[in-house]
């Protein structure tokens, strides 16, 4: 692995772990807001409520990361198609054209070369 190649690797691992900190923290504070709309609910009772949905929140943002990078695969995949297609056909063109420009070009030269003598 290049020292280039580790470096991203090194920045996404970072950036992946502060993301999920985060996310972490987020629920935290969504949890506490819970918990303050229900004062009749014990200190054992809020944490237990908070660790149950902070566990929910994170586990939905899992899936929710999951699904868009596969969406992301995908649509990455449905890209590089098109673009593959379009290259395809772009050369067919070029080279049809170039194909035409040779023969019109001979097709010139052949009619000169009989006019002149």
């Amino acid at each position: 692995m290049s020292r280039g190649t580790e470096h991203r690797s090194s920045v996404h691992t970072v950036e992946g772990y502060l993301l999920a900190c985060a996310h972490r923290d987020q629920a935290q504070r969504e949890a506490g807001t819970l918990c303050a709309r229900m004062p009749w609910l014990t200190t054992a009772q809020a944490q237990d409520v908070t660790r149950h949905y902070v566990e929910q929140r994170l586990e939905v943002s899992r899936n929710t990361l999951r699904e868009i990078v596969e969406r992301t695969a995908q649509i990455r995949q449905d890209y590089e198609d098109r673009y593959r297609t379009l290259r395809r056909d772009l050369f067919r063109r070029h080279a049809a054209a170039a194909c035409a420009v040779i023969a019109c070009a001979a097709g010139v030269g052949t009619l000169t070369g009989l006019l002149a003598r």
